[in-house]
């Protein structure tokens, strides 16, 4: 079981993401995460490794950012999200990626998720400045919708690709 939080602020889609990915669902009036919510799902990988997921999916809102620490900690994984048309969010994900380095655990494998990839009309987030900050920071960078469904799956293969594998002696 590996544990994985997602992080980012309100509205950029955490709980989209983890519903399109957990039920394949959408919805478009999805409410308000309170404290966090929790779903696990299974993926496998192309060789034939499982990896199951304990998803924490954290408050974006201000008000519960300080029970954050709760959900990271012990985290195997961190998918930090932002909304592409949201400069805003795009600097509280940079928060979150100094938080976690500070306190979270130091071979965490974290992903920057650029979320709301349909809207690329109304983009004010472009897509080098994710890449750019994934690379200097160790992460990997990938936009998604979970509207669309657009890379959500690759997503959680990517992470589960990056993950320490048990020995198999």
């Amino acid at each position: 079981m590996q544990k994985l939080v997602l992080l980012g602020d309100s509205g950029v889609g955490k709980s989209c993401i983890v519903l399109r990915f957990v039920r394949g669902q959408f919805d478009p009036t999805s409410k308000v995460t309170i404290g966090a919510s929790f779903l696990s799902q299974t993926i496998a990988l192309q060789d034939s490794t499982t990896i199951k997921f304990e998803i924490w999916d954290t408050a974006g809102q201000e008000r519960y950012a300080a029970l954050a620490p709760l959900y990271y900690r012990g985290a195997a994984v961190a998918v930090i999200v932002y909304d592409i048309t949201s400069p805003e969010t795009f600097n509280k994900a940079q928060y979150w990626v100094k938080e976690l380095k500070k306190h979270g655990s130091p071979d965490i494998v974290m992903a920057l998720v650029g979320n709301k990839a349909d809207l690329h009309e109304k983009r004010e987030v472009p897509a080098q400045d994710g890449i750019e900050y994934a690379e200097k920071n160790g992460m990997f960078f990938i936009e998604t919708s979970a509207k669309t469904a657009d890379n959500i799956n690759q997503l959680f293969e990517e992470i589960g690709k990056r993950l320490p594998r048990p020995s198999s002696t």
